[in-house]
């Protein structure tokens, strides 16, 4: 499960453009959810809107977490991300959220995705795309997840503190 956002550029072409790009890696998405424009969270301010999606893709598909991620990362570099600053405009974000019901915490690699349970920018889509996909550390579905941020606008519920969650965010598979 993989979330994908861009800010800048064309926007709804970089997405589409990730999608194809993990198709023809033989990731072909399974199911995308709705695209939906929200407010960028953190990082330098007067930063564009987002659009964010989320995509489900076969884990068969990917030989481990630490390789999908390598190709994460492969295509947001081809359609020019560069990482210089946390959480700045980017065209292209691809967060890898879950692989499977695994879960892992090696450093550079953190899954689930260790913030995900805070972020409406995903849950909106996941619960769009599977709302009783339940969370293999926490043990909420993605709709009781995105329930507990309460109303937009509202303050967030902290989720538990991942090992690792301190970290540089910036660092390649921690990245916002």
């Amino acid at each position: 499960m993989l979330a994908l956002g861009s800010n800048l550029g064309d926007r709804r072409d970089h997405l589409l453009r990730a999608r194809r790009a993990l198709a023809a890696a033989g990731l072909r998405p399974l199911a995308a959810s709705p695209v939906v424009e929200t407010d960028p969270v953190g990082g330098p301010p007067g930063q564009p809107r987002y659009l964010n999606q989320v995509v489900s893709c076969p884990v068969g598909a990917a030989p481990t977490p630490r390789a999908l991620l390598a190709l994460c990362l492969a295509i947001e570099r081809a359609h020019g991300r560069v990482r210089r600053e946390r959480w700045a405009a980017r065209t292209l974000d691809i967060d890898l959220l879950f692989f499977g019901d695994r879960v892992v915490d090696e450093p550079g690699l953190v899954i689930p995705h260790p913030r995900l349970a805070d972020r409406r920018f995903v849950l909106e889509p996941l619960v769009a795309l599977h709302p009783e996909l339940v969370h293999p550390v926490l043990g909420l579905t993605a709709r009781e997840l995105l329930a507990r941020l309460g109303e937009p606008g509202g303050d967030a519920v902290q989720s538990p503190a991942s090992p690792r969650r301190g970290r540089d965010a910036a660092e390649p598979g921690r990245h916002g």
